[in-house]
């Protein structure tokens, strides 16, 4: 069977946050180091194509929510020579507030998301706080309102949308959580998203706090390993070792974009 074209893959981060152990693991020592979360939008192209994963937030979110906004994620994007007015494919990995904002900036595209997000993002358990704190009520119906237009493509599990490229339901931070596999230069490359915020989520089997299902969560960390030849090349949603760990696309870019097509640094 001939390999499908390699895709070049990219993390461009947009915005950062101090955190401290307990917000990011489950059951963390109170006194264990405290540490950053960085915020990201990836992007995939080759031969023409160009596939944007995920929207983030924008200036007034990052106010809302006392992140440090470093640019917006559309800023980002034209860096790499993408143009989010005209972009015409947006995978949406889950409608998290930092996943999902910025709508109206892509006027043109088709949103993938999976049946399980909508549903769950507009559903019972959004009536408490607990589940209902990372999602923005405004970006939902914004989304709602880009089905009502016709402009998005719900997916019910794993689906192929190009060559080289799927998307694979795993849940657990939320009930309609997606990856993202693409066949690379390097082998077989996962954007993890949220289904591992950082590294160490998955390698030492600590979960995240904010999660729909525990035990979803714990499985997915399984699912993604299967979805790879080397796990190194299962790339964390939210993991400031990903800037360290890669090159900057170009010398322009160090500090604001990575190529993930790539072996990692040790």
């Amino acid at each position: 069977m001939t390999e499908p074209t390699p895709w070049e893959v990219f993390a461009i981060r947009y915005a950062t946050v101090a955190r401290n152990a307990a917000e990011n693991f489950i059951g963390a020592d109170a006194h264990e180091a405290a540490m950053h979360m960085d915020y990201f939008v990836w992007l995939a192209r080759n031969a023409g194509q160009a596939w944007v994963i995920d929207t983030g937030f924008n200036a007034a979110a990052a106010q809302r929510r006392r992140r440090t906004l470093l640019r917006s994620p559309v800023e980002g994007l034209r860096l790499l020579g993408v143009d989010a007015a005209a972009a015409e494919n947006v995978i949406i990995t889950h409608l998290h507030y930092d996943h999902a904002g910025n709508f109206d900036l892509f006027p043109k595209a088709r949103f993938h998301l999976q049946d399980r997000e909508m549903a769950y993002a507009t559903g019972r358990y959004m009536r408490w706080p607990f589940f209902s704190g990372a999602y923005d009520a405004g970006e939902v119906a914004a989304m709602v309102h880009n089905v009502f237009a016709g402009r998005v493509e719900f997916h019910d599990g794993d689906a192929a949308l190009a060559p080289g490229l799927s998307v694979h339901h795993v849940g657990g931070h939320t009930k309609g959580l997606q990856v993202v596999r693409l066949w690379t230069r390097v082998g077989w490359l996962v954007l993890a998203s949220d289904a591992s915020h950082y590294a160490a989520n998955m390698n030492e089997g600590r979960p995240f706090p904010i999660v729909a299902d525990v035990t979803e969560m714990v499985d997915g960390w399984q699912r993604l390993r299967t979805l790879v030849d080397d796990p190194r090349h299962i790339i964390p949603g939210h993991d400031p070792l990903v800037m360290q760990k890669y090159a900057a696309a170009s010398p322009e870019l160090e500090g604001i974009a990575v190529r993930l097509d790539a072996e990692p640094a040790p």
